[in-house]
């Protein structure tokens, strides 16, 4: 960067700090050429993040903040990233016609929205003009758009890398013993008056070794998740259940039913279809997740290379 370039985004950064208010100022967290990245922009892309964290760490306060930090320092590298990306559309010379840019706010309005109507009211909810939205996909089109023209879409993952990966992380490919599950769960009521759940588990129970499928009593009775499926969870780990159904799904044997297992929350049925032991996933059963594993963490090296290339020849600076 020559002194007279250097010396007039100096003086572009120091007036715009002037002109925004002191509360403001004091929430700068990056600049990228003349485009300012505050505090607020980088709370707003965390606050989903942010729930997510509070309920899985919500009894380890220091997890959680760390955590927190993170997810902070990840969003404010990918704002910078998009302003780089953007300040690189500005002086490459290209040019985004408005009309496609009303095209795209059509689709947008249509595919998220519905109609104006809808949009308007969700904008004026979180305080948008529909100025401001308009820019969004603008921005949001001519980052994708660079994104696909410096990142090859045509990476090819070989077969030899695919098993080179395999072989180097057998562990992560380990599973415990399974069983094929199927589950009915009768919640109880704080209501004194309702029915017995434990009752109707024993009445079910004894249809059941009449001869009526399990499927069926799961999706008459079942209050459980699974019960539309039939009560039909899968292939399960002991590691996903709590302690009193594993310990008893875990000891049927494929097509024996438990009997009534009560907890202070729910009665529980169980069917276990099959069991299989721990063992290693076949390169088979891995090979598709391995290679958009492998694409992934290819185009994430992809970009970070583009993106460094951007900040050597882009102002920017952090605070």
């Amino acid at each position: 960067m020559n002194v007279f370039r250097a010396t007039a985004v100096t003086g572009a950064i120091v007036f715009i700090a002037a002109s925004v208010r002191a509360e403001l100022a004091d929430g700068i967290k990056a600049v990228v050429h003349d485009s300012i990245i505050t505090y607020l922009d980088v709370e707003d892309l965390t606050l989903q993040t942010a729930e997510v964290l509070r309920k899985q760490f919500r009894t380890q306060p220091e997890q959680f903040q760390k955590k927190m930090d993170e997810a902070r320092a990840d969003n404010l590298d990918k704002l910078l990233s998009r302003q780089l990306i953007l300040q690189d559309f500005k002086t490459a010379g290209y040019n985004l016609p408005e009309s496609v840019i009303d095209e795209l706010v059509q689709e947008r309005i249509h595919g998220k929205f519905g109609d104006r109507a809808t949009l308007t009211k969700t904008l004026q909810a979180e305080g948008i003009t529909y100025e401001k939205f308009r820019q969004q996909v603008r921005e949001q089109f001519i980052v994708e758009a660079l994104r696909q023209k410096n990142i090859s879409s045509e990476i090819i993952i070989s077969p030899h890398k695919i098993e080179m990966y395999y072989q180097a992380h057998a562990d992560e490919f380990k599973v415990e013993d399974e069983v094929k599950l199927r589950m009915i769960v009768l919640e109880k009521s704080s209501d004194p008056t309702a029915p017995s759940p434990k009752a109707l588990a024993q009445e079910i129970l004894g249809k059941l070794k009449e001869g009526a499928t399990f499927a069926e009593m799961a999706t008459i009775h079942s209050s459980g998740s699974k019960a539309k499926q039939g009560g039909d969870w899968g292939w399960v780990e002991r590691s996903v259940l709590r302690k009193e159904l594993a310990d008893a799904a875990f000891a049927l044997k494929a097509g024996e039913l438990s009997s009534v297992i009560e907890t202070p929350e729910a009665c529980y049925l169980m069917q276990v279809e099959e069991a299989r032991p721990n063992h290693t996933k076949t390169l088979a059963e891995v090979r598709d997740q391995i290679e958009k594993n492998l694409l992934l963490d290819e185009r994430n090296r992809l970009e970070k290379q583009w993106i460094d290339k951007l900040k050597k020849k882009t102002f920017f600076r952090y605070f």
